[in-house]
């Protein structure tokens, strides 16, 4: 798939035809635009083609704009579902995403700029999804071809199996990176902490491992909803990034919560880094839908130093710890332990 020409669709369903008038201008230039006015004519337009964003409103003259992205969710799961409201409840958007699953939420009146960023990153979302499956479908492919040639044709299958290892290392590398943020997801950082433990048992040295929370991230969320939070984590995942050494290791290991894996980081070396971290992100700004978010972290420090023998779990315990105390102790701010 050609991602770059590729035009994702857009339903919007509103029972206001200047409404529909309106996004459709709006939207024309990035999306293909279809409208429906009623929930029995949108139903009517994904019965008869498929459809990537579906863009309703709450209230439609038949039935509730929720029961369609419901319908749309057990009938078209691969479209991506937007509910558009007048109402500015946090309830009717809890109700949406957890009985709806609905994946996003635009409320009326909307700036044109921020429905169309929340559209695009739909859109993005999508077609990242779509890609990731056909590499998938290209390796499947790609291993079948393999087997039926592997009896007769030696010299070909050893050029096909370097070619299957290359994309096999891109498919194992996607599937030890967070796909929000862009650095290592939760299976990688560990496996980086353990093998660093393994290795100080040849090689003895200190080592620290930080755990990072972002301070009130749910005020992130109820004040600019999902896309809001997922912009923020991403922002933060850089700023921490730009904050290590080349030899430490950063990971999202949760929801608002990342990991640091700093070898060869004694006591002081982990009061430095973990102090370092906390005033990258205080002294940082990022800008969602025009407004500027600044934000803290709770920084919480385990220091196994050299010569003393200890486990991941033992480790990562006393760093959970460190970070509960920071939380307890105000926030924005590094506690550290060591261990043993």
């Amino acid at each position: 798939m050609n991602v770059t020409r590729y035009k994702c669709s857009v339903l919007a369903v509103d029972d206001d035809p200047g409404v529909l008038g309106v996004l459709a201008g709006q939207l024309a230039q990035d999306f293909e635009v279809l409208t429906a006015c009623t929930v029995e004519q949108a139903r009517g337009v994904m019965g008869q083609r498929a459809v990537d964003i579906l863009l309703s409103d709450l209230n439609l003259p038949d039935e509730s704009g929720l029961a369609l992205l419901d319908w749309a969710r057990r009938n078209s799961p691969r479209t991506s579902r937007v509910l558009l409201s007048g109402t500015a409840r946090l309830e009717d958007a809890a109700d949406a995403i957890n009985h709806s699953q609905v994946h996003r939420l635009v409320l009326k009146p909307w700036r044109p700029e921020d429905l169309l960023q929340t559209l695009r990153s739909a859109a993005r979302a999508l077609l990242l999804e779509r890609s990731h499956e056909q590499l998938l479908e290209d390796l499947r492919k790609l291993n079948l071809d393999l087997e039926r040639r592997v009896a007769d044709r030696t010299r070909e299958l050893e050029a096909a199996l370097a070619q299957l290892q290359q994309k096999n290392r891109i498919l194992e590398q996607m599937a030890l990176t967070d796909t929000l943020t862009g650095v290592a997801n939760r299976r990688a950082v560990d496996l980086i902490a353990r093998k660093e433990l393994i290795r100080r048992t040849r090689s003895p040295s200190p080592l620290t491992l930080a755990l990072i929370d972002a301070d009130h991230f749910k005020d992130v969320n109820t004040h600019h909803l999902q896309t809001g939070g997922d912009h923020v984590l991403a922002w933060l995942a850089r700023v921490l990034s730009d904050a290590l050494r080349g030899s430490d290791s950063l990971g999202r290991v949760g929801g608002e919560e990342f990991m640091v894996v700093a070898p060869e980081t004694d006591e002081a070396g982990a009061a430095v880094l973990g102090e370092r971290l906390r005033g990258r992100v205080a002294a940082a700004t990022t800008e969602y839908g025009g407004r500027p978010i600044r934000m803290t972290v709770s920084v919480g420090l385990a220091v196994a130093g050299v010569g003393v023998p200890v486990g991941f779990d033992q480790l990562y315990r006393a760093a959970a710890a460190a970070l509960r105390e920071a939380k307890d102790g105000g926030r924005n701010r590094c506690v550290i332990r060591t261990v043993g």
